[in-house]
């Protein structure tokens, strides 16, 4: 079994539980993978799975050892997963195709995803870190602006780590505590309750939650 899963973020829906109550998911396809090399301890000093996801146009081909040679042409993304402790790497080989049933997933099961957060840009204090802002009437000429900086300082020395306008998002954020609201195995979908990091397209890391 692996630890983990790679996948795809599809884009966001909602479904009926069993008391017909709406619940919105995120859908992330996990399917169109291969194991295109198998790390060992004694050849890598560690043991891991290297996967590839196949690009859109080579979707429902047979498998080539031809894609090994060239992985930029026949893979989107190439990336690594571990394995769960005790489990061996023989289990695997070289173009096999990985699927749900190699990992512990199941319905109600608490998981993390790890995703790169949607790029916002140059932004200022008010969208960046929420601040209030001026009042926009009676001869206020402080609106947006960030305010003083050095207050109540010796020679106005700004303190490390204060908010200031910057760049916005476009940075590695896991959210934790996420619920897998259903699997389907025939697809290769996870559907999971709420949002998730990252846009539409973008890569995202599923792993059961400690």
């Amino acid at each position: 079994m692996l630890n983990r899963l790679l996948g795809i973020k599809i884009g966001m829906t909602q479904i009926f539980d069993e008391q017909q109550n709406v619940v919105p998911v995120t859908v992330i396809n996990v399917a169109d993978w291969y194991v295109t090399q198998i790390k060992t301890i004694e050849n890598d000093g560690y043991a891991a799975l290297q996967v590839g996801l196949i690009k859109k146009k080579y979707r429902g081909k047979e498998f080539s050892s031809e894609w090994l040679t060239s992985m930029s042409k026949y893979f989107l993304h190439v990336c690594e997963v571990s394995f769960v402790d005790g489990v061996s790497t023989t289990d695997f080989v070289a173009g096999q195709k990985v699927t749900l049933d190699h990992v512990a997933f199941e319905p109600k099961l608490i998981v993390s995803v790890t995703g790169i957060s949607i790029g916002r840009g140059f932004q200022g204090v008010v969208k960046r870190h929420h601040f209030k802002g001026g009042p926009k009437s009676h001869g206020s000429n402080f609106h947006r602006i960030p305010g003083s900086s050095g207050n109540m300082r010796c020679q106005g020395e700004v303190l490390k780590g204060k908010r200031f306008p910057g760049q916005m998002g476009c940075k590695q954020v896991t959210l934790k505590g996420l619920e897998i609201t259903s699997i389907d195995k025939e697809t290769g979908h996870l559907f999971i309750k709420g949002a998730v990091p990252g846009k539409t397209g973008g890569l995202l890391t599923i792993c059961k939650q400690v």
